[in-house]
């Protein structure tokens, strides 16, 4: 099976199944308004990185943590309050101590509309200088974290590599540690065209992915972030993503794994948009030893709030590699998590272990009394 490739670390000489490695923000979200007409908004926590570790814990049961710096004031520890609620171990946290203003370090906020029909979603976020975009390596104790405690899986991000010069060196310099210790890991592209545009936009993401690409085991993203941040060319893919060539990706993940012999397992989601409320879903998975396998299709999918369905399909991907499950199996969890994750509000899912294998085994939305 694929899965004997990863190599992971026995279960009992380990303290977590899985960390993330990334930015946890304070989400506030308009409801079925527009930010700019809103007068009350909905808060949660949401992060790119940070969703997939809250995902495994939350709705498969296993034992997550996060490596990431909060400043230590009221909105620190409300967001400390939500990682709680999803049972994500927060030890791991960076504190930095409050200026009482945020002139020198600030927690992250993130504005997000959920978007409907003909409106796409929107997310407008407020997170220069923060915390976890100034944590360096040496904040996070790694050969305690990675030797000692033990981590099976790490999971990080674009997103995060985005944030700053400090954090894509930070997060070089904990993937050599991770990997020392034979911690799987795994990337997530996701590509942020604002995160980017003033730190040299798609030449600098390119250079930045590339270089972190060599200690990757898992490689995963959407049509849009192997193009984008990673330089290869997905032909058939048109701007409105209409169409989805599965045949094109295969072309594109011979030329990635050629450059990174190293990728044992590259996973990306497929998604046409119709409408912000109307788009086909669906995704592939590839290893060398299974070659190319596809996820359950599910055309015209209605969606309730799409941010976040990458992610939550990262989560089910990554839980059925580390419970040994087929990669066929791992993707079409993976599939299964994410469609259902945007159909209720936030990033993070709301999902349970029995919603998610009965879609994967395809199942229906009949009622259950």
């Amino acid at each position: 099976m694929s899965t004997e490739n990863l190599q992971l670390r026995p279960a009992t000489s380990c303290m977590y199944d899985a960390l993330s490695l990334g930015e946890v923000m304070l989400r506030l979200d308009p409801g079925t308004r527009r930010i700019r007409t809103a007068r009350t908004f909905d808060a949660w926590e949401d992060g790119g990185e940070y969703n997939v570790v809250r995902g495994l814990r939350k709705v498969f049961g296993l034992h997550t943590g996060t490596l990431t710096a909060l400043v230590d004031n009221e909105v620190g520890r409300l967001i400390e309050d939500f990682m709680m609620t999803g049972g994500v171990d927060t030890s791991l946290i960076h504190w930095v101590k409050s200026d009482g203003v945020g002139r020198s370090a600030r927690n992250g906020l993130n504005f997000t509309e959920r978007g409907f029909g003909v409106r796409g979603a929107m997310g407008v976020s407020d997170r220069g200088h923060t915390a976890v975009s100034q944590m360096k390596a040496e904040d996070l104790d790694l050969d305690r974290v990675f030797g000692e405690i033990g981590v099976r899986w790490l999971h990080t991000g674009g997103i995060y590599t985005a944030l700053s010069e400090q954090a894509a060196d930070t997060a070089l310099k904990v993937l050599k540690v991770a990997r020392s210790y034979g911690t799987v890991i795994s990337y997530d592209l996701n590509y942020r065209p604002s995160l980017w545009k003033d730190r040299g936009s798609l030449d600098r993401a390119c250079e930045v992915n590339h270089e972190l690409a060599k200690y990757v085991d898992v490689m995963i993203g959407n049509e849009e972030d192997f193009t984008a941040a990673l330089g290869y060319q997905v032909q058939g893919v048109d701007e409105n993503l209409s169409t989805l060539p599965v045949d094109s990706f295969r072309n594109m993940i011979e030329l990635a794994t050629t450059d990174y012999p190293n990728f044992k397992i590259v996973a990306t989601t497929l998604r046409a948009v119709h409408t912000a409320s109307i788009n086909d879903w669906g995704a592939i998975a590839w290893s060398r030893t299974d070659g190319l396998v596809q996820a359950i299709q599910r055309d015209a999918l209605e969606i309730f709030d799409r941010v976040g369905g990458g992610d939550s399909f990262a989560s089910g991907l990554i839980y059925g590699l580390l419970t040994g499950a087929s990669l066929e199996r791992a993707v079409n969890l993976g599939a299964a998590h994410g469609a259902i994750a945007m159909t209720t509000p936030g990033d993070t899912s709301m999902a349970t272990l029995s919603d998610v294998l009965k879609l994967a085994d395809g199942g229906n939305a009949r009622v259950i009394r």
